[in-house]
């Protein structure tokens, strides 16, 4: 039997023409390998002009104790209610000139349960400091920056030919988190 694809969350770098610092964007795909979606990160961020790598990558295997499988878009099979959510959670610490950021993936219902998960997180909890206090809402605090759901955030053809099972698993490990930067060019 043929193993099934895999849900991948990657984060591409690059320094675009007239940048003066390296720029990050997340990508999701699904592939029997990270290295299968070379052609689709690079196509992703044409700004680019072929000169991305990836600084991070992770096989989606659990997320919040749910299993994310990856099947045909005609499967049959029951449609669950629960949905994954990608959140890229900003904030800032006193005397740092940056914006930190958190990147999250959260199984639950809908947008508001998703939102109220990452406040629940340790970079939400305690990435705020007296006059940006940590508040969904204020900008000088912790923010949601973006939050979208994954299948709307993959690739045409992925959409069309695949769909996302989140099941309930009593005991996983966490997955895998690769880092290093690794060219694509």
């Amino acid at each position: 039997m043929k193993d099934r694809p895999k849900l991948f969350m990657v984060m591409l770098g690059c320094t675009p023409e007239g940048r003066y610092t390296e720029q990050h964007d997340i990508f999701f795909g699904i592939g029997h390998t990270v290295y299968d979606l070379k052609k689709e990160m690079i196509d992703f961020w044409p700004e680019a002009k072929g000169k991305i790598h990836m600084d991070a990558w992770r096989e989606v295997n659990i997320v919040n104790g749910y299993r994310v499988e990856v099947v045909d878009a005609d499967m049959p099979g029951p449609v669950s209610t629960l949905r994954l959510f990608f959140l890229n959670l900003g904030g800032y610490k006193a005397g740092v000139f940056d914006e930190l950021h958190y990147k999250l993936l959260v199984a639950a219902t809908d947008m508001a349960e998703a939102v109220r998960q990452a406040k629940e997180t340790a970079f939400y909890m305690h990435s705020g400091f007296k006059g940006a206090a940590s508040h969904i809402d204020d900008k000088y605090g912790v923010d949601v920056d973006d939050i979208y759901e994954i299948p709307g955030m993959l690739p045409l053809h992925h959409k069309a030919h695949y769909r996302l099972i989140l099941s309930p698993v009593v005991a996983a490990d966490e997955d895998r988190i690769s880092l290093g930067y690794m060219k694509l060019y």
